[in-house]
C-alpha cells in the first residue's frame, strides 16, 4: 500500500510550506491538492491556484510525489495546462502525478459562463481533453516527422491546437503518470486505454457500509474494463480517496487503520486522506496525523 495526503490550497505561505514539508517528513508517498477555482462549502474561503501551489511545493520538497486531485476540462484548455504541468514536473525533478477527471457540475463548471453540459457532453469533452494531454505530454523526437518546426496540432469537437510546442523532453518518460478518475463504464474504458492508474472517490454516499460496497463495485468494474481491453489489471495503480465516506479517516488511528485494511482487501494500491483542518469539513487533529504517520511503515 502507498499513502497520500491532500493539502487543500487554503493556506498562505509559509504555513503552506510547513504542511508540504511535513507531508514528506511524515513519510507519505504522494501529496495532492485540489484543482478547483473554488470548492463546495469552502467557496467563500481563501483558495489559492493549483499550479503555483504545486510549483512552490516542488521547491520545498525533494522526494514526495506531487499531484492534482483532479484536474478537469471545466476551466482548462489542454495546451496551456500541459505546458504548465510539464514545467512543474521539470522543477520537481520528475515527481508529478497528473490526476484528471471529467469535472463536476458545480462552481467550476459555470464560473466562465459556460452552458450546462449533458453527461454525454461532459464525458466527450473529458475524453478529448485527456487524449490531448496524453499526446502533448509525451516526448517527440525532434528528428521525427512531427518535428519542433511543425509542433503538435489537433482539431477536435472541443479543443483545437495549431503547432503547439511543449517544454522539450519531459522530466519523466514517456510522460508523467496519468491517473484517470472514473466511475462509469465509458470513463473506465478511457482510464484503461490511456491511464497509468485509476482514481476514485467512490461517490458521496453518507452510509459508510454502502460507500464501501460501492467502492468494491467500482474496483470490480475496473477489473472488467481491463479484461475487455486485454490489459493486465495488475499493471494499473488504484487510488481511493478515503475521506469521501461519511467518516473522516483521520478522526482516529483506529479509523485510519480500518479504512486502509478495507481498501487493501478491495485491491486498492494507494489511499489518500486530507490534512486535518481546524474546523468544518475534514476537521481533525494533527496529533492523530502524527500517530498515523508513525504507523505507515508497518501498514505498507
Amino acid at each position: 500500500m502507498r499513502f497520500g495526503i491532500c493539502i487543500l490550497p487554503q493556506y498562505d505561505w509559509p504555513e503552506a510550506a510547513r504542511l508540504w514539508r511535513g507531508a514528506e517528513a511524515y513519510g507519505f508517498d504522494h501529496a495532492w491538492t485540489y484543482d478547483h477555482l473554488s470548492w463546495r462549502s469552502l467557496a467563500g474561503e481563501r483558495w489559492h491556484a493549483t499550479v503555483p501551489t504545486l510549483t512552490a511545493a516542488a521547491m520545498v520538497t525533494e522526494r514526495i510525489e506531487l499531484g492534482t486531485f483532479v484536474a478537469s476540462p471545466n476551466f482548462r484548455h489542454p495546451v496551456p495546462f500541459a505546458k504548465d504541468i510539464a514545467t512543474v514536473d521539470q522543477i520537481a525533478g520528475g515527481r508529478v502525478l497528473l490526476g484528471v477527471g471529467s469535472g463536476g457540475t458545480g462552481f467550476d463548471a459555470t464560473v466562465l459562463g459556460e452552458r450546462e453540459l449533458t453527461s454525454v457532453e461532459r464525458f466527450e469533452r473529458f475524453a478529448e481533453f485527456t487524449e490531448a494531454l496524453d499526446v502533448l505530454l509525451r516526448f517527440e523526437d525532434p528528428d521525427a516527422a512531427a518535428s519542433d518546426a511543425e509542433g503538435i496540432s489537433f482539431d477536435g469537437d472541443w479543443y483545437r491546437a495549431v503547432n503547439a510546442r511543449m517544454v522539450g523532453a519531459p522530466a519523466q518518460a514517456p510522460r508523467m503518470p496519468l491517473l484517470i478518475a472514473a466511475d462509469g463504464p465509458r470513463a473506465m474504458a478511457l482510464a484503461v486505454r490511456l491511464g497509468d492508474g485509476w482514481v476514485t472517490t467512490a461517490g458521496s454516499i453518507d452510509d459508510t457500509e454502502e460507500w464501501w460496497a460501492y467502492a468494491a463495485k467500482l474496483s470490480r468494474r475496473l477489473d472488467d474494463a481491463c479484461e475487455a481491453a486485454g490489459r493486465d489489471a495488475a499493471g494499473m495503480s488504484r487510488t481511493l480517496l478515503l475521506d469521501s465516506s461519511a467518516r473522516y479517516a483521520l478522526e482516529s488511528v483506529d479509523a485510519f487503520e480500518d479504512a486502509v485494511g478495507r481498501a487493501a482487501a478491495l485491491g486498492f494500491t494507494d489511499v489518500v486522506v486530507h490534512w486535518p483542518r481546524a474546523d468544518g469539513i475534514y476537521a481533525g487533529s494533527e496529533v492523530v496525523l502524527d500517530e498515523v504517520a508513525s504507523r505507515l511503515p508497518a501498514l505498507r
